[in-house]
Order: C-alpha cells, then sequence, then structure tokens
C-alpha cells in the first residue's frame, strides 16, 4: 500500500488538522464544477449551430478547443504542481476557469465564434489544471486500494453537475427570438459561474489541505523503469484516449440525433433530454461505486464497455425513439469508464503519480479529435452512422479492461 504521509503546517488551519475526509470532501467541489461546464459545452454545440450558422463539423471544434487545451496544459500543469504541491495547482486552474469565463463577455459583445472559442479554450486550461490536479489528489486521499472506488464517488459529483449544465442551457440558450438576446443569456450564465469560481478559489485559498506524498511501495514500479515501461500505464492512457473520445462524441451530437430521429423533439426539449441521459450517467457513477465494493474494476469496465457497444450498433440503426433510448443508456455505462481507467492507470506508482496525471489528463486529447470526425460523417452520410466511431472506441475499452483483468 502507498505510503501517505499528513505533514504541518500545511495541513493546519484555524480548527486545527484538516482530515482526509473534509479534504475529499472539498475536492468534490472541483468535480462538480467542471462537470457543468462540459454539460453546458454540448448545449452550446447546438446553440452555436442555430444562432451563428456554422456546420456540424465547424461545431465540433467547440470540442476541439475545449479538449485540445486539456492536450497543452497538462504536461505544464503536472510539472508545476511537482514543484508547488496540489494546492497551487487547483487554484492556478481556478483562476483559469475564472478568466475563461470572464471572455465570454467580450465574445458575446463581438456575438463572434472564433472569440466564443478561444474564450473556451482559456476556460479548459482551466479545466486540464484542475483535473491534473484532482484526480490523482482524490485517488491518494486514503488507501490505495480504494482508489478506483474513491475516485469513482468523486466523479459521481462530475455527473451532477453535467445533469446541471443542459438544464441551465437549455432553460437558457434556445427561448429567445433575437440572436442578440440568445447570445446574452450565454454571457450572463458564464459570468454568474465566473463569480461562483472565485468564490471557490478563495475558500481554498483559506484551508490548508493535507500534504500527501506519494513514496514508493513493494506494489510500486521497479527501481529503474521508467514510466513507459508500467503496462497499465501505458495502456491506460491508450484506453483514456479513446474513451474520452466516444464520451465526447456521443454527447456533442445527442441534441441533433433526438431532434432527427424522434418525431416532434425540440432543440430545447432535446436539452432536457441530455439532461436525462446526465442523470443517468450521474445514477450510474453512485451505482458503480456501491457496485465496486463487489465486482472487480476492471470486470466491471469490461462488462460496460461490452454492453455499449451493443448500445452504439442500437443507435446506428436509427430506430426511432427506441435508438434514442439506447444512446441515453450509454450515458449509464460510461459514467465509471473515466474514473475507473485513470484510478487503473496510475496505481501503485508512488512518486511517479504527478507526472502519470498529465499524461492521463492529456489523453483526453481523444475528446478534441472525435467530434470533427463525427460532424463530418454527419453533414456527409448521417448522424445515425457517425455513432460507428464510439462503438470502435469502446471496443478499444473492452480490451484494456480484459487485459487488467487476467493481470490482476
Amino acid at each position: 500500500m502507498a505510503i501517505q504521509r499528513v505533514e504541518t503546517p500545511e495541513n493546519i488551519g484555524v480548527g486545527g488538522s484538516i482530515s482526509l475526509r473534509w479534504a475529499f470532501m472539498l475536492i468534490t467541489t472541483l468535480f462538480f464544477m467542471w462537470g457543468v461546464s462540459y454539460g453546458l459545452l454540448d448545449v452550446l454545440n447546438k446553440h452555436f449551430q442555430e444562432t451563428l450558422s456554422v456546420t456540424k463539423a465547424q461545431s465540433g471544434l467547440l470540442q476541439a478547443a475545449y479538449f485540445g487545451a486539456y492536450f497543452i496544459v497538462a504536461l505544464p500543469a503536472g510539472y508545476f504542481m511537482r514543484r508547488h504541491g496540489y494546492k497551487a495547482g487547483i487554484l492556478a486552474g481556478l483562476a483559469l476557469y475564472a478568466l475563461g469565463a470572464l471572455l465570454f463577455v467580450p465574445a458575446a459583445m463581438v456575438n463572434n465564434f472564433s472569440v466564443f472559442l478561444f474564450a473556451l479554450f482559456v476556460l479548459a486550461c482551466g479545466l486540464g489544471c484542475l483535473e491534473t490536479a484532482a484526480n490523482p489528489y482524490a485517488t491518494v486521499l486514503g488507501d490505495a486500494s480504494g482508489a478506483e472506488r474513491r475516485l469513482n464517488l468523486a466523479q459521481s459529483f462530475n455527473g451532477l453537475g453535467q445533469f446541471v449544465g443542459p438544464m441551465i442551457g437549455g432553460s437558457l440558450f434556445f427561448t429567445h427570438a433575437t440572436q442578440d438576446a440568445a447570445q446574452e443569456s450565454v454571457k450572463t450564465t458564464y459570468v454568474v459561474i465566473a463569480f461562483v469560481v472565485i468564490a471557490i478559489a478563495l475558500l481554498f485559498k483559506r484551508t490548508a489541505l493535507p500534504d500527501i506524498r506519494e513514496a514508493a511501495s513493494e506494489h510500486a514500479q521497479q527501481p529503474g523503469a521508467t514510466l513507459w515501461q508500467q503496462k497499465h500505464f501505458v495502456g491506460g492512457v491508450i484506453a483514456q484516449f479513446f474513451y474520452v473520445a466516444a464520451q465526447v462524441g456521443v454527447g456533442a451530437f445527442f441534441i441533433n440525433y433526438a431532434t432527427e430521429h424522434w418525431h416532434g423533439v425540440t432543440n430545447q426539449s432535446a436539452s432536457y433530454m441530455l439532461s436525462v441521459a446526465m442523470i443517468c450517467f450521474m445514477l450510474g457513477r453512485f451505482f458503480s461505486t456501491w457496485l465496486m465494493g463487489r465486482v472487480k474494476p476492471a470486470a466491471m469496465l469490461a462488462a460496460y464497455a461490452l454492453i455499449n457497444i451493443v448500445l452504439c450498433a442500437v443507435v446506428m440503426l436509427g430506430a426511432g425513439d427506441v435508438s434514442v433510448v439506447a444512446l441515453i443508456a450509454i450515458f449509464f455505462f460510461m459514467s465509471t469508464m473515466f474514473p475507473t481507467i485513470f484510478a487503473m492507470g496510475v496505481k501503485n506508482l508512488g512518486p511517479s503519480t504527478k507526472q502519470a496525471s498529465s499524461f492521463m489528463i492529456m489523453a483526453i486529447v481523444g475528446g478534441a479529435i472525435m467530434p470533427y470526425f463525427m460532424g463530418l460523417i454527419s453533414d456527409h452520410v448521417s448522424t445515425a452512422v457517425a455513432y460507428g466511431l464510439p462503438l470502435l472506441c469502446f471496443g478499444v475499452v473492452l480490451v484494456y479492461a480484459l487485459r487488467q483483468r487476467r493481470a490482476l
């Protein structure tokens, strides 16, 4: 089991020692906040198609800017944390998150898609810092044997944020008759988010978090072994790339798919259906966290990947409301994949955990690539056929899960 050391004065506040449990509770607020941001992203995708007359492929550039930022910022964030610790990384991420949200003000004023992309890129740079810090921090705030379960629990609140995001976007972004009024609602939403993020940053600034140091253990990598010689880590990076590609692609064109295949569904009602999907995502994480106490994480990951392959095939059939229901169900079985792959990939890496986390976050760039290609297929063939790409991605996750299951 990895050694954890809680030192003073870093972990001493006004009320005395900060417990691992309280630190974990505080960290979950970050998961919720970047969940809200991600939940809004898929609504913005359809919103800008309507208000700025961009194609589906062009709207996929939103995801490219968002997840491309993760790829760019992950390694610098990991290096920054190795020098200054998890708390400094969290504060830097919150500052960039707030700045990016405030940049939506000038973007709305000029009503230009490229400026919106830049604002989203800056915001996502902050989220990349937060994920690089918070994901590994959650795994080490306790016994190593419970790392996957602990990260799944924290990520459950990310699912709650992803449910709230489409509800906000659906109720505000599609209810205005004029383009100016529609962008005004986008601006107001992100200004409110910026102030909430600033408040959270002040809370973190005033709170002394436990100083967790990852040390080598009996299960850690062998002396002289490089990070890239760890098969569970390398496989985890590959699986994470394809999983995030699948997750982002599934959500990016959800509203398009629902309006095309369920008769009478509007953009606004499809946004609410996306919130239902996010409820399934959230419930899936809570349920899977409970189930993980009884079923090995690798076995659960394999089962969920296989089920999603079947569900994607049903979505590709374009069988009306039945296929839309299958699309919603995919979210439930995607729920546990990111935290499980992440925890399995960085497990027992000792002092290399922060560096490994950076590469795992860089793998999120899969989400930057997938929507553009799905958009091209949607523009030239159909949205239903485009869901063949997530099907292939879930196949890669299945292979990784089966290999990890045999390795345990």
